[in-house]
């Protein structure tokens, strides 16, 4: 699957594919991760990207052309939806990852990374197919989000994780009806005190399963 970010800060994205799970699923041909700076498609001198707003008010706003510009010359490379890093998008959730993952494995996704005001809306009306947040605050621009959703959605990919199954029973999937992992435990069985549950220790996997079905906590409201 190919991700492909769009941002006037690259320096801010690329180190987190240098290591770990995504850096394993880009050398082994799993993802595909593209960088491109929204600066670069500029026109204007010194490869100026934003402008006051219209109607008055504090910060800048990111203009048409160099995102038209950048977003076209992607869009070449790339025929998945061009998602917006917005807290005005709808709310990204694990079972929005998995639709994005099954729905565009073959094709992937463009992601845009707004910042200072956020992005002309014409930007947003022309080229835009979907607006995403991650949550009920707002940060410095769209790269965190745009991470975010990267890593949600690679790790869902056949062979992205060493075991497939890793994916398939945890927090917020439809194998534990949408509810939280239960908890985990590893060696040693005591530590200051605290000992691990007996039936994980007994070799019963039935009694196990059992346990951790009824141990699932709800999500937070």
């Amino acid at each position: 699957m190919r991700f492909d970010i769009l941002t006037l800060f690259p320096s801010l994205v690329q180190p987190y594919f240098e290591d770990s799970i995504l850096k394993r699923a880009i050398a082994a041909k799993k993802i595909k991760v593209a960088v491109h700076n929204i600066r670069d498609y500029s026109t204007e001198r010194h490869h100026k990207v934003d402008d006051s707003p219209y109607g008055g008010g504090a910060g800048m706003v990111m203009s048409c052309q160099a995102l038209y510009d950048a977003i076209k010359a992607v869009k070449k490379l790339n025929k998945g939806p061009v998602l917006y890093m917005s807290p005005c998008g709808d709310r990204f959730t694990q079972k929005k990852a998995e639709a994005l993952a099954k729905k565009h494995a073959k094709k992937g996704l463009i992601l845009l990374c707004g910042r200072y005001e956020g992005i002309d809306q014409r930007i947003i009306d022309l080229l835009v197919d979907e607006e995403i947040s991650i949550g009920d605050f707002v940060v410095t621009g769209g790269e965190l989000p745009a991470l975010t959703i990267i890593d949600a959605v690679a790790r869902l990919l056949p062979g992205v994780l060493g075991d497939d199954e890793s994916a398939s029973e945890e927090s917020f999937s439809e194998a534990l009806d949408g509810m939280l992992e239960y908890p985990h435990y590893t060696k040693p069985e005591a530590f200051k005190g605290k000992h691990v549950p007996p039936v994980l220790l007994s070799g019963n996997h039935a009694a196990i399963k059992k346990w951790r079905m009824e141990n699932r906590r709800n999500p937070s409201t």
